[in-house]
């Protein structure tokens, strides 16, 4: 089945493949959404919860399972895209034989899917996500890691539809990277948070130091100057 997706792709002859997501929360919604989008079929939204479940597949036009056991054998990719500490129950659960299954995760390494399939994967996108908030996918970076060539190429397609910025990264350089995403991200989003509370204190609000955020956040364009001029 990968092998005639893969050729009908190669040759430039339109083929949708079909997708189960497994969860529907933020990264979930965003990669449904933008593989939908792309012109694919989401075939199964998983995810433990009936409402988000439901949400997510009403939103996509398609089923849901709330059920592990219940997920479609039938499809041509499975997405894993849960909180790390969820994809070892997921994969503990699942027997996919060759079909291709991949993890969405920064800091789990590839070789965590073996025992479900002989054929997988990472597609890891470099960004944080919010259900209600809407995102430009072409710009967000997508890390791509699989075991065999055959399906690295089937994964560079795909990523392809729905970004313009696609990096092939082994789990170790990935595992470094998301390090690095932790300290540009998670960080400064929590001094945003003592920040506020320290104004709260004495009833000054929030939005005086956003202008001053925006103007930090901004001048990222010109960082590698910046840490130039602070080595000399």
């Amino acid at each position: 089945m990968l092998i005639c997706i893969l050729a009908s792709k190669l040759i430039g002859v339109p083929k949708t493949i079909n997708i189960v997501l497994i969860g529907a929360g933020n990264v979930a919604t965003h990669l449904g959404n933008a593989f939908k989008i792309a012109g694919n079929n989401i075939n199964q939204v998983y995810s433990r919860t009936d409402k988000s479940a439901s949400i997510l597949a009403k939103q996509l036009k398609t089923d849901y399972t709330v059920k592990l056991s219940a997920i479609n054998p039938n499809a041509d990719l499975y997405v894993i895209a849960v909180s790390d500490d969820v994809v070892a129950e997921v994969i503990n659960h699942l027997q996919l034989k060759d079909k291709l299954i991949l993890h969405t995760s920064g800091f789990l390494p590839m070789d965590i899917l073996k025992q479900t399939s002989e054929n997988h994967g990472v597609f890891y996108p470099l960004q944080t996500f919010t259900k209600t908030i809407k995102m430009d996918m072409k710009r967000v970076p997508i890390c791509i890691e699989a075991n065999t060539e055959e399906n690295l190429t089937m994964l560079k397609l795909l990523a392809e539809q729905i970004s313009s910025e696609v990096k092939e990264i082994n789990s170790e350089q990935r595992k470094i990277l998301h390090l690095a995403a932790v300290f540009a991200c998670n960080f400064p989003n929590f001094m945003y948070t003592i920040a506020e509370h320290i104004l709260q204190d004495q009833n000054l609000d929030f939005n005086l130091l956003k202008p001053l955020i925006v103007e930090t956040t901004q001048k990222i364009q010109v960082l590698d100057k910046n840490l130039f001029l602070l080595r000399q």
